[in-house]
């Protein structure tokens, strides 16, 4: 904390941030007197990983800890692109020997792809594709500041930026949680 204090101090550095702190390294660096305080924080996040949920949104939010969040569509899972007990798209992060190693297991199996499926049609209910509702849902935290989405074609950016803006009926996020219960 003291090398990144000096950072900032120097003017080389504006802010800080982290990435995948557990809570008690935060808690630690929130405790230290004279360093500079963190104002982001970029966790995985989304409707298949809601680990920033068990104290790190509350803990955040209580210290103005803004969240930038990676990850959102789970690698491409909530596109709804992989389609269950069905072989994966060959031009596909799940494809890819390098990049499908980033994918939780858990996330490919029938069980899980068939509840993506069913999330498919509560997005359909808020006139949102797929992507778009699971985008909605992870910006619909008062603490999430940003989300950081891939989009491999120009029309993904443009569908991706429609969640910033969409107003969901809350009961169909909270059917959806119930759906895809956190992998």
């Amino acid at each position: 904390m003291e090398a990144l204090t000096r950072a900032v101090r120097s003017g080389k550095v504006r802010y800080i941030g982290f990435s995948e702190w557990p809570l008690e390294r935060i808690e630690a660096a929130l405790q230290l007197k004279n360093v500079v305080r963190f104002v982001s924080s970029q966790p995985q996040y989304s409707l298949l990983h809601r680990e920033p949920e068990n104290g790190l949104l509350s803990l955040s939010g209580k210290s103005g800890i803004s969240q930038v969040v990676w990850s959102p569509l789970a690698q491409g899972v909530l596109t709804g692109k992989y389609l269950p007990n069905s072989p994966v798209p060959a031009n596909s992060r799940a494809a890819d020997p390098s990049m499908g190693a980033f994918l939780d297991p858990a996330w490919l199996t029938p069980a899980t792809l068939e509840a993506v499926q069913k999330v498919r049609q509560l997005a359909g209910n808020a006139n949102l594709t797929l992507a778009q509702f699971a985008l909605a849902w992870v910006l619909r935290q008062p603490n999430v500041t940003s989300a950081i989405v891939g989009a491999s074609r120009p029309e993904q950016v443009n569908d991706n930026a429609t969640a910033s803006g969409a107003n969901v009926d809350p009961s169909l996020f909270t059917e959806a949680e119930r759906l895809l219960p956190s992998c």
